[in-house]
This record gives structure tokens, C-alpha cells and sequence, in this order.
């Protein structure tokens, strides 16, 4: 149901293969299947696989694979030939999860375990969705690596993984806002210590940089696959406060680009209604100034974020994740003329505006106390 690849000391790579015993209808119904990992060291996965069928005495089945993890290490080094090597195995299938772990493969598989779900399959199938209402996760899956692998006007991303820092220790996450939290650096503790949370982003097959909760928001934003989500925003009258927001967007993220001076300038729009979620004592959402004041306020929040999170992508990552490419095709006439001006590595180049309208309603039950 797993697959992990890892470096080795001794070979090329470690697979980590995850199986799920199901428990025999003569064992009763309230047997729990059982979940256990092999690991072997290697040259290739085929070998691996090779490996394993004659270790088990029985054929192993990749149509039955969820998540396919590579660490940190490899995923640096390269991963388009463990790529190109799944995408050609037919029961691989390309929706399953591609992610990158912040600790090893063989760890994060290891502790994969579904605290809510009695199927770890149902687990892996459906924790990517959490995407559409928090932001903190994407939905990228392998088919999409290989696509953008081989894609002339974007680059692939994976999900984050990794072992809760917080889940052994007792130590707290010293990032600096609940929102700047990923995986392998968050405040989570409990029974299962996994956590998918931000993103892994590529420049071709080589990872170059990890994204955070609120840049994969960015992303999601800019991607239009978000139905809502919350930020805390700086409170108007108290700059030291915080407020927190429930966001959903009105339409889709209108983006523009336009080659000048053979240097992309990217226009960016976006509309939300929000509600206030977070009230104290003696708070009052009742007046229209206070607000538009509020607007104003998540108006600019969201514009820094936005523009950090893209310059990020464009000089510090060199790398265009969201497909900003395929708006820019209209600037070229013949498909050759897009491909000549190399548009996966002229997107350092580009300038950025953001324009973002939020319009606050209200509270959700209560607007004054």
C-alpha cells in the first residue's frame, strides 16, 4: 500500500514496502488487519520488487499502492529515473500520493498509522482532500510529477511529509506563527505521528525548497482548488492582536501574463468573502467602518503573502509550480517560439501584482459582546 525509497550506505537505494495483512473471514469480522514494512537495499526498484516476491513466496501488486515517499536526500539528488521507472510499470497507478519526507522514507512509512479510518488505505486515499478546507496540503500525485516533468511551461511539486517533532519529545515547533508550521516542525503530538503538512517543490527532478502552511494557502489560491480556509490577520485598532478570518473565495483567481522587455509580468486578482471566527470581550462587528477596516486589513495580509510566496518561487526556487506558463502561451505565436524563450528558466525573471478584494460580512453567530 506504500512505497518508500531512501539512500544506502551499501547500494543505491532502500525500498521500504508497506503491507496490509487483511485479517480471513473464518477470524471474524473484529480482527484488525495487520500493517507491517520490509525493507531491502538495492539497485533499482524492479530489483527490489524482484527481491521481495522471492523473500515473500508470492507476487507483490503495485495497483494496490497509495503513496509513493521519497526522502529528502534522494528526492535532491534526482528522482526523474525512479519516476519514468513507476510511470512504466502498468499497475502503478498515477493517482497515487507522490511525497517528500523532512525525515526518512522508512521512518515516515513506519509510522504511518490511521487513527480515524479503519483502513490505512481509506487513510491515504483521503488525507490529501483536508487540501480543500485548511490549505495545508496539496493533492499531487504522480501522474502530475511525470506530467510536469515532462511539461515545457511548469515545473512538479509534492506533498510534505514527515514524523511530528512534538510526537516523542514533548518539544514545541519554535516557528513563528500557527500558519508558518510544515511538516517535521509543527506543535501535532499524538498516537499517529505522521503529518503532511506544506509543500515540496522541484526545479525538473531535483527538489530545491519546501513551502509552509500558508504559502501552500498561496498556492491553492492561485491554483483555484480551495473551497475555504483561515488566516489570522493583524486586528485594525491593535496591531498586536490577532483575528482570525474564514475565507471563501467568490471566483476563480484571474491571472494575466504578458512578456515586456522579454521579462514575464504576472497580474494577479482575487475576491473573498469572509466572516470573523475569533471574538473577545467587548468586541463589536456591527459597524460598517470597523468592517471595511477589517477588509483593508486582509486585503494586505493577503497581497504580502501572495507576493513573498511568489518571488520565493521565482528567485529562491527558480521554479514555476503553479504552471504560471500556460498563460503566457497567448504572448507567442507558434508553439516553437514559446519553447525557444525557455519559459521554465526566464520565470526568475518575473514581476509580479497582486490585487486582492475581501469583503467581511459579519461574525458567524455573534457580532458584538
Amino acid at each position: 500500500v506504500a512505497l518508500g525509497i531512501d539512500s544506502s550506505d551499501s547500494k543505491e537505494i532502500k525500498v521500504t514496502f508497506q503491507f496490509v495483512n487483511l485479517p480471513s473471514t473464518s477470524e471474524g469480522t473484529n480482527q484488525e488487519a495487520k500493517i507491517f514494512q520490509d525493507t531491502v537495499d538495492c539497485s533499482s526498484i524492479p530489483n527490489a520488487i524482484n527481491i521481495m516476491n522471492s523473500y515473500l513466496a508470492k507476487k507483490i501488486d503495485l495497483s494496490h499502492c497509495r503513496n509513493i515517499v521519497f526522502s529528502e536526500d534522494i528526492a535532491k539528488n534526482g528522482i526523474s529515473n525512479h519516476i519514468y521507472t513507476l510511470m512504466n510499470d502498468i499497475q502503478v497507478r498515477p493517482t497515487s500520493n507522490i511525497i517528500v519526507t523532512t525525515c526518512s522514507a522508512n521512518e515516515y512509512i513506519k509510522n504511518s498509522k490511521p487513527s480515524l479510518e479503519t483502513s490505512i488505505t481509506r487513510y491515504y486515499d483521503i488525507f490529501p482532500n483536508s487540501g480543500h478546507y485548511t490549505g495545508y496540503v496539496s493533492n499531487a500525485s504522480i501522474g502530475n510529477f511525470y506530467n510536469a516533468l515532462v511539461c515545457n511551461s511548469c515545473e512538479p511539486y509534492t506533498i510534505l511529509g514527515g514524523v511530528s517533532s512534538a510526537s516523542s519529545t514533548g518539544s514545541q515547533s519554535n516557528v513563528s506563527t500557527d500558519s508558518n508550521i510544515k511538516s517535521g516542525s509543527s506543535p501535532i503530538s499524538g498516537v499517529r505521528s505522521t503529518e503532511n503538512i506544506g509543500m515540496a517543490a522541484f526545479k525538473h527532478d531535483k527538489l530545491v525548497g519546501e513551502l509552509d502552511a500558508i504559502e501552500t494557502v498561496c498556492f491553492h489560491i492561485l491554483k483555484n482548488n480551495i473551497n475555504s480556509f483561515i488566516i489570522s490577520i493583524p486586528k485594525p485598532e491593535d496591531t498586536g492582536s490577532k483575528i482570525d478570518l474564514l475565507l471563501t473565495p467568490k471566483g476563480n483567481t484571474k491571472i494575466k501574463v504578458d512578456i515586456v522587455n522579454n521579462s514575464p509580468y504576472i497580474k494577479i486578482a482575487g475576491s473573498f468573502n469572509a466572516k470573523i471566527f475569533s471574538m473577545d470581550e467587548n468586541d463589536s462587528y456591527l459597524s460598517s467602518n470597523v468592517l471595511n477596516s477589517i477588509s483593508n486589513s486582509c486585503n494586505n495580509y493577503l497581497e504580502n503573502v501572495l507576493l513573498d510566496y511568489l518571488y520565493k518561487t521565482s528567485i529562491d526556487f527558480k521554479s514555476d509550480i503553479n504552471g504560471f506558463g500556460k498563460y503566457a502561451l497567448s504572448s507567442f505565436y507558434t508553439n516553437k517560439e514559446f519553447k525557444n524563450y525557455n519559459w521554465v528558466d526566464n520565470y526568475v525573471n518575473s514581476t509580479f501584482k497582486v490585487n486582492i478584494n475581501t469583503t467581511v460580512n459579519s461574525g458567524f453567530l455573534l457580532n458584538k459582546t
